[in-house]
Formats: structure tokens, sequence, C-alpha cells
């Protein structure tokens, strides 16, 4: 698959990484799985919240009680990092290019995503 690094300026973040974000969290960094409910409920990285972009793709345009009332949890704050991850790493790319359009200053791509986590053993929580 083809990404283009040129289209958003997210930091790429590694599985060590990635790990280190799931085992020490620290409030500052939210961690946004944009796969399907249907994927997360199977397992997803510890800490993840779902913000499913394919069938949501406007959830980062909404205001912020919208986004709650929809969702059932805060819309990330504009200040904290903000991390995406998928299947494979493009919805998650998509998805850093929509925070990025919205305004989000301070985004990654874990562009390795849940097969990368998966195949290096990452614990799931579900």
């Amino acid at each position: 698959r083809w990404h283009s690094a040129a289209a958003s300026n997210a930091k790429v973040y590694d599985f060590s990484h990635m790990k280190k974000l799931s085992e020490s969290p620290s409030g500052e960094t939210i961690l946004v799985d944009v796969r399907e409910p249907s994927e997360y409920q199977a397992g997803y990285i510890p800490g993840a919240i779902n913000l499913p972009i394919k069938s949501q793709p406007d959830a980062l345009f909404l205001p912020e009680e919208e986004f709650e009332d929809r969702f059932g949890f805060e819309k990330p704050p504009m200040d904290k990092e903000v991390v995406f991850y998928c299947k494979a790493g493009v919805r998650s790319s998509a998805a850093a290019q929509l925070a990025q359009q919205q305004g989000y200053q301070n985004i990654a791509e874990y562009r390795g995503s849940w097969l990368d986590w998966e195949k290096n053993g990452g614990p799931a929580s579900k």
C-alpha cells in the first residue's frame, strides 16, 4: 500500500513507542482506534478509544456536546497528543489528515497499526 507522508504533519510511531504509551498512560496522549466497532470489540490496544473513521468521518468536526452524546466519551481536546491507528495504516492516515483539517496540531500515526501490534505480541483489551 502506498502512504503519503506529505499529506499530514503527523509523527509516525513504531511498536515499541506505542507499547510505552499503552503501558504508561499520561493523560497527555490519547490513543484512537479508527476501525469499525466490530473490529475494535474483537481486540484493541489497551487504553484506546474507538472513533470509526469510515462510518463516522465527521466525528472530529462535531461540537463537543454532540460528540459526547454520539460516542459516550469526551472529544479529544485540541491540546493533547492524538495517536491514530487502524488495522493496516490506511484509515489512520486518513484520520490524521481529518484531524489536521479540524485544527489538531499534535498528531501521530501508528502506521503498522493493529496487524503490527498483534505480530509483535502486543496485549489486547476487549
